[in-house]
């Protein structure tokens, strides 16, 4: 490490969205609200399929995973930016940033993996409804969802590890609202070729992988669905992965617009400004998307409503007893 280069003992600085001051309360009650509707969405998924018995099944099996993992990939960065924004401070530490891009690359290779074991779920259910409970067994399940964790932490730490080997300068000011791995190497004063590659082969690797996956499963979707002989049956056929697919849509199309347009400007701040899509926005609409489009996900969500509606009555008798 070059003498001044104290990477121990650095303070990283996220310099946000906007410094005007006057753009701060806007920034912070949009994120604040963004977040609190994308917590709160997951989390009523979440109880939905855990409290209704008839959604014990594979398919939402994994929605929950899904909507426990979107809280979690978004709660890596909002709230520190929401801190920031209230503290008037942009700082962040050293450790506190390695953690944050732990995370986050945890949690968004897990989005992926979960993507795509969702869409494997699907062309068994449609190409092989026959053989669905046994092959979609829950040891099968189960395990599937234990790999795309176990990936997905490997991965996380494999591209932390990386950049523990990187010394830093005195400019250590990231131009986004997150501790992102790309800005961490341009920050560095290492050699970073190693880096970068481990970094291209991941996201090639991790990304375009199960991307392959998922276009190969809905190919054989599509040959299905073609084969079925009545529109009734192809119209139900399709229905039931029209959620999934708009869900993979709306994060893959994001996701390489945002990596497009950062290496078409080369400008920072635009990329932090469209990683929000992918980051806050896309696990926002996510349970939007499964509710409105499914009818079991809102019976599930009736039921769930009217089983604490009737439980509120019954706990207030309860402290009016003597």
């Amino acid at each position: 490490m070059d003498p001044g280069n104290d990477t121990g003992n650095s303070e990283f600085q996220l310099l946000g969205f906007s410094e005007k001051p006057e753009l701060q309360p806007l920034i912070f009650g949009l994120f604040l609200s963004m977040y609190l509707i994308t917590v709160f969405g997951n989390l009523l998924l979440i109880l939905a399929v855990s409290s209704d018995s008839h959604l014990h099944t594979p398919m939402y099996f994994f929605l929950a995973n899904l909507s426990f993992a979107d809280i979690c990939f978004t709660s890596t960065t909002v709230p520190k930016m929401l801190w920031n924004i209230q503290t008037q401070s942009k700082v962040i530490t050293y450790e506190s940033c390695l953690s944050q891009m732990y995370f986050f690359i945890l949690f968004s290779g897990l989005d992926v993996f979960l993507l795509t074991v969702m869409a494997y779920d699907r062309f068994v259910a449609i190409c092989h409804p026959l053989h669905y409970t046994v092959i979609m067994n829950p040891w099968l399940c189960g395990l599937m969802v234990l790999v795309s964790w176990i990936l997905s932490a490997l991965h996380s730490l494999l591209q932390t590890s990386m950049v523990l080997q990187l010394s830093f300068c005195t400019v250590l000011e990231i131009s986004h609202f997150f501790c992102e791995l790309n800005q961490m190497i341009q920050l560095s004063c290492s050699d970073t070729f190693l880096n970068n590659m481990v970094m291209y082969f991941g996201a090639l690797l991790l990304g375009g992988g199960p991307f392959i996956g998922i276009l190969y499963s809905y190919s054989k979707i599509v040959s299905c669905i073609r084969g079925i002989s009545t529109a009734q049956g192809k119209y139900k056929a399709f229905s039931t992965c029209a959620s999934h697919l708009s869900v993979v849509s709306l994060f893959y199309c994001t996701s390489l617009g945002v990596y497009l347009s950062s290496a078409a400007t080369q400008s920072s701040h635009a990329s932090a400004v469209a990683s929000v899509i992918y980051t806050v926005v896309t696990p926002m609409l996510n349970p939007f998307i499964y509710s409105l489009r499914n009818r079991d996900i809102k019976r599930a969500l009736m039921r769930f409503s009217e089983m604490t509606a009737l439980k509120e009555p019954i706990v207030l008798g309860l402290k009016r007893c003597p």
